[in-house]
């Protein structure tokens, strides 16, 4: 009986074998703000067609307006609820925020408070929520995941893997090394 040899992979065939490809799971987004410029209406659309993005952008570009803007384009595509999950000391300023866009969302310290629509939370209190009661998650300030082994990193990560649609926001997302803008990913 003769067994075939088997076929040898030439090292660029094995590299690419091993290839993660992330295919966007997004959607398209509806109306998006007349309020944002037209940059940040860009990055939104495009997030919203990614799925899972991230928007790196500086201070004082608007990113929580981008991802309120996200939010509630992922809320009206899914009908499904939206937890941004930021610092404590941006929750209620992420609020004031989404009233002047004409966003209703609202801070939220535990799963019963949660009303249908977009609600705030932070870090801290990840814990008291039921992550699987959310079809889409924004992380504020997402350079909290850039510590390879940090707690509160592998908590967000663990608890939003089901999330279908995901937004991370950050000015910083990877000042000292790739190993934080991986990460990220």
């Amino acid at each position: 009986m003769n067994i075939p040899a088997p076929r040898q992979q030439s090292y660029e065939q094995f590299i690419a074998s091993k290839a993660i490809r992330d295919l966007p799971t997004g959607f398209e987004p509806g109306e998006i703000s007349e309020e944002l410029f037209g940059f940040q209406s860009d990055i939104v659309r495009w997030g919203c067609r990614r799925g899972r993005a991230a928007i790196f952008a500086d201070c004082g570009l608007g990113k929580t307006p981008m991802q309120l803007a996200w939010a509630q384009a992922a809320l009206e595509h899914s009908g499904e609820n939206v937890l941004i999950l930021a610092p404590l000391g941006v929750t209620h300023q992420t609020e004031r925020q989404g009233v002047q866009f004409g966003i209703d969302c609202r801070v939220c310290k535990i799963q019963g408070q949660v009303v249908d629509g977009i609600t705030i939370t932070n870090y801290e209190k990840l814990h008291r929520f039921d992550l699987s009661q959310f079809g889409s998650i924004v992380i504020d300030e997402s350079s909290i995941l850039k510590s390879y082994d940090g707690a509160t990193k592998q908590a967000i990560i663990d608890a939003s893997a089901g999330i279908p649609n995901r937004l991370a926001c950050t000015a910083t997302p990877a000042p000292n090394d790739f190993m934080e803008l991986g990460n990220h990913a």
